[in-house]
Order: structure tokens, then sequence, then C-alpha cells
């Protein structure tokens, strides 16, 4: 199945201010994240964001919160965010039925989600280059269990060229630029 813009939904789990530069290459996730953001604004493709308990993690990491559009954000305490009210609401609100996941810890709460959402019927795609663990064995793990468990694992290269789907798309050039 291919990632369609029209039908997809970005995901962003918890890179937050003191969970972030734990991770075992924060700039990686932070730079395909951003990517990632600037690609979802160009093609329409609408955004979520959690926080993780932000009173202790912090809020979402600046390079990543200064591209989200407004109330992206949803603070939650339920690792897997489909616990979250607000998460499941804003979902709905969407109308979207496609995920593209991606955020930290990618054993943790990236795929908690990844799992919810895959238990609710939704397509589910893990950016494993947008995940990240504190230790390379956990997000290889967790990569293993989301695909095992039918998740699209992916890159962001890939999210990018299957959101644009033709070069005559009239974003191909901008999206190409965050490509390169």
């Amino acid at each position: 199945m291919l990632i369609d813009a029209a039908r997809s939904l970005l995901v962003i789990i918890d890179i937050q201010e003191r969970l972030c530069p734990v991770m075992d290459d924060p700039r990686r996730v932070l730079f395909n994240a951003a990517r990632l953001l600037k690609g979802a604004t160009l093609l329409d493709v609408p955004v979520i964001c959690t926080e993780q308990y932000p009173t202790g993690l912090g809020p979402t990491m600046i390079d990543v919160r200064e591209l989200l559009p407004e109330g992206a954000v949803i603070e939650k305490t339920s690792f897997g965010s489909m616990g979250e009210a607000a998460f499941r609401d804003a979902l709905e609100r969407t109308g979207r039925d496609q995920v593209v996941l991606l955020g930290t810890e990618a054993h943790v709460c990236v795929l908690q989600t990844a799992l919810g959402l895959r238990e609710a019927g939704m397509p589910v795609f893990v950016v494993e280059d947008a995940c990240g663990s504190r230790r390379p064995e956990s997000e290889r793990a967790a990569m293993a269990r989301a695909r095992d468990a039918g998740c699209g694992v992916v890159t962001t290269e890939m999210v990018l060229f299957e959101w644009l789907a033709d070069k005559s798309h009239p974003a191909f050039k901008q999206i190409m630029a965050l490509v390169r």
C-alpha cells in the first residue's frame, strides 16, 4: 500500500526537551522530523504532536515546535497515544485513515502508539530514520516488532516521494529541496 497524502496524517510522538537529547542519534530524529513536517505543510497533510508529561519532560524541541500548526500538540500520560481520549478525538477529526508515525522513544511510546493504531484497524507507517531510542538495540527491536504487527517501516524520503506521487505535482521542486 502506498502512503497517500490525501489519506495520511503525520503523528509526532514526544520529541521533547528532556527526552530527545538522550537519544542515540537525536540530530537524525530532529532533522527528519523537520523535513516531514515541512513536507506535510506543503502537501496539506494534517499533524498531531504528542507530549508525554510535559511538566517533567519539557515541551517539544524548538526545531519541531516552531514548524507545528497551531493546536497540533496534545499532552498525554498514556505511553500509547490511543490511551488518550484527546488523541483519539483529534485523530477522528482529521478524517484520515493512514498514519505516518515518528518520534521518541521508538520502543515505548512510538511502538505502543503504532500497536494501538493497528489494533484500531489503521494502516501505520513508522518512519525508522525519524525515530529514536536511548539504545540502538531498543530501536531495532521496536522496528522489528512494528513490522511484525503489520506496520510499514519506512524512511523519510519514502514518505515524501509517496506523498508527492508524481513529478508533475505543484510542490515537486519544494519537496526536492527537502530531499537534497
